[in-house]
Parts: structure tokens; sequence; C-alpha cells
């Protein structure tokens, strides 16, 4: 069997099972899917209130948007870093510390006017989100145990994505009433609640890492397959997100829709990304490479309809909500097959793809920001977010070909 080929170590003490002996996701992985939510609303709110905050703050959107990029940006240096910084303390109390850091962090910004001063804040909440994070994957997957990954991750993910289909629009209904610092404080709040409900229910035995070291990490980081997942992980996010960063702008003047109805279109964005992220996952298992082929390839079709139907507001509709389930609901499936390939480091393995994931983010956001100031206007956005999906295809067209030349191989080796 080829030494990149995915294995699933078998399930921890915390799985459990049916009475007729299938596999159940164990309650932890619910748990820390409550947390993804608190942690992608942050990432994804400033969408949904970027002209208020501009506005607020006289300054342009564009230069607002970069509360999303420097946010992206800490996740990119935050979740490998924290991952190798954290490696000897208890994963539990690692999930908690992050909580309470994140927590502190939207205090600041409910409470701050200074942009830079913002802007720091969210970096030093990105730092905190990422080790969050990748811890949270890490113990997801092991206690799902064999074959059910994937799918303990598609929950992770899909706590995440509840955040587009209730954190952000609920965020974007209470700027209205409250002001976009009252989305922050309610934010600090549900960080404080995660955090309770983490040191109740996940457990105090989990691994210490008492016996791994930086450089045994660094070292499980040799599979080229890897590499290519991490590549398709930054790609199929950025193609996303350089369009849903700055969709506001294009529903308002593109479109049509009014300030008070974004919320309500957003909704569709997340229930699509829900909906992708738990189908993506629960298939995952048994096709992880057809699925993460035709995610990137329906995302840049629809992403295509946006630019020639952006004037349509039922149409923008639809298209939207389909985004949202093509273009995030290969995240799982990449994520499990990260963990799989960097196998003998785990830990960095996961953080890597928040990395990638969130470098995407970074690249593409301020991309999308400057394609919003030029000829294009506000569908420049989306033509780069095309063309960014589109680049998916590569990586994981290869991974593809590699997987079958080894399954064609391993039968000739038994013989």
């Amino acid at each position: 069997m080829n030494v990149d080929e995915p294995r699933v170590k078998a399930a921890p003490r915390t799985a459990t099972t049916r009475k007729g002996g299938s596999p159940t996701i164990p309650l932890v992985v619910y748990v820390l899917a409550v947390g993804t939510f608190t942690m992608l609303t942050t990432e994804f709110i400033v969408a949904g209130i970027l002209t208020q905050l501009a506005a607020e703050l006289d300054i342009s959107v564009a230069k607002a948007g970069l509360l999303i990029t420097v946010f992206a940006a800490g996740m990119v240096i935050g979740a490998p870093l924290m991952a190798l910084l954290t490696l000897r303390l208890p994963q539990r109390m690692t999930l908690i510390l992050a909580l309470a850091v994140f927590a502190v962090g939207h205090v600041v910004v409910a409470l701050g006017s200074d942009f830079t001063l913002l802007m720091i804040a969210r970096f030093i909440t990105a730092l905190a989100t990422g080790a969050f994070w990748a811890i949270a994957g890490v113990v997801a997957a092991k206690s799902a145990g064999a074959g059910m990954a994937s799918r303990a991750l598609g929950i992770i993910n899909a706590g995440g994505m509840l955040a587009t289909v209730l954190g952000v629009p609920l965020g974007a209904f209470a700027s209205q009433y409250f002001g976009w610092r009252g989305s922050f404080w309610g934010l600090a709040v549900l960080a404080v609640i995660s955090a309770l409900l983490i040191a109740r229910h996940v457990p105090n035995n989990l691994s210490q890492h008492s016996n791994v070291s930086i450089c045994g990490e660094l070292a499980g980081l040799r599979s080229a397959r890897l590499w290519l997942t991490l590549a398709a992980c930054a790609t199929t996010t950025g193609g996303v997100l350089a369009t849903y960063s700055y969709i506001s702008p294009l529903l308002i003047d593109g479109t049509g829709f009014s300030e008070t109805a974004i919320p309500l279109v957003l909704i569709g964005f997340g229930v699509g990304s829900l909906i992708g992220s738990l189908v993506g996952g629960r298939l995952g298992d048994a096709h992880p490479h057809l699925l993460t082929i035709i995610a990137p390839a329906a995302s840049t079709l629809v992403l295509l309809a946006i630019c020639l139907l952006s004037e349509m507001k039922l149409p923008m509709i639809v298209l939207i909500t389909l985004l949202g389930f093509f273009g995030l609901g290969a995240n799982p499936i990449l994520a499990s097959l990260a963990i799989s390939y960097g196998r003998h480091a785990p830990t960095l393995a996961s953080s890597l793809t928040v990395a990638g994931f969130n470098a995407g983010t970074v690249v593409a956001s301020w991309a999308g920001g400057k394609s919003l100031e030029s000829a294009l206007g506000t569908t420049g956005p989306v033509v780069l977010g095309a063309c960014v999906a589109a680049l998916t295809l590569i990586p994981v067209i290869t991974l593809s070909v590699l997987a079958k030349r080894s399954a064609r191989q391993e039968p000739a080796l038994s013989v």
C-alpha cells in the first residue's frame, strides 16, 4: 500500500455505538460544533455589516474589508503556530483558553473606535480561532473513529456553516437595532457559553502530547498529497470568499436589494453551505476524490452565472444558495484527507488545513477589494472568485489520479 494513502486510526474510548453495533457520532463532536459556530460567525459577520461599519468609521468599503483579510491572515499564522506551541498542553485546556482570548478580543472590538486597534484585535482573535479550529478537528476525528472521520468533520464544519445560516444574518439584523458593535458583544457572550460547554463535556483525559516534539510534527509533513490537499483548501475557499466578502455591495448596487433585505439573502448562502457540509461529510468517506472534483467545478459555473444574472433578484437568491452548497461542501472532505495524509502529525496537519482555507481568504478578500475598485465594479470580486475556484481542479484531479494509480498498484503488490 502506498505510504501516502489515507488511514484512519482506531476510535478512542469516547466513540459510541448503536445497539446494532454500528458507530454513532459522540456528543463531544456536537459540543465542538458549537464552538466552530461561534468562530465562523466572527469570520463572516463583517460581510453582513460591511457598509454600516464603513460608514460609522468613515472609511471606504474596500478598507473596511481589510477586517476580513486581517482575520484570515491571523488564522493562517495562528493555526499552525498555536498548534505547535500548545502541543504539550491538554487539548481541553487549549480549547478553553482559545475561547477566552476570543471573547476578550471581541470586547475590545465592541469598545474600540480606532481602525488600527480593531485590526490588531481581529488579528489576535484570529490566532485563538486558529488554535481552536485545529485542535477541534483532531479531537473530532479521533472521537468518531475509523470510517467516520469525514462525517465528524462534516458536523464540525456544519457548526461553522450554521453560522452563515443563523449567526451572520442575526448579527446583521442585530446591527440594524443595536449597531454593528452589538454583534461583537453577542459573539463575546457566545464564546463564554462555548467555553463552559467544552469544560463540561470534552473529556479531560485527552492526549497530552507529552511524547510529541515540534521536530517530530514537522517531519510528519513530508507527504506530497498533503500539500496538494492544502492547495485545494486555499483555492476552493478563496473562490467563494472573494465573492462573499463583497456580496453586500453587489446585492445593493447591482441587484437592487435594500440594505435591510441583505440578511435574508445571506440566509440562503448559509442554508446551502450547511446542507453542503453535511452532505459532503456524509458521502466524503466513500467518494472523497469524486466529490472534491464536482464541488469546485460546480462553484465555478455558479460564479459565472452570478456574473451574467447579477441584476435579477430571484436567480441571484438561488445562485447564492448554490454557491454555499458547492463552494463550501467539500471542506470537511479536504480536512479529513489532510489529517489522513499527515497522519504522523495530525494536529499540525489539521492546523494547516485551517491555514490553507484562510490563506485563500486572505489573498482573495484582498484582491476582491482591489477588483471592487476596478472597471468591473461590484462584479469584479465574482469574476476573480470564478478564476480562483477553477484553479482548485488542478490539485484535486491530481489527487484523484494518484489515488487510482495506487489502487491499481496495491493488488499487484499483494500477489
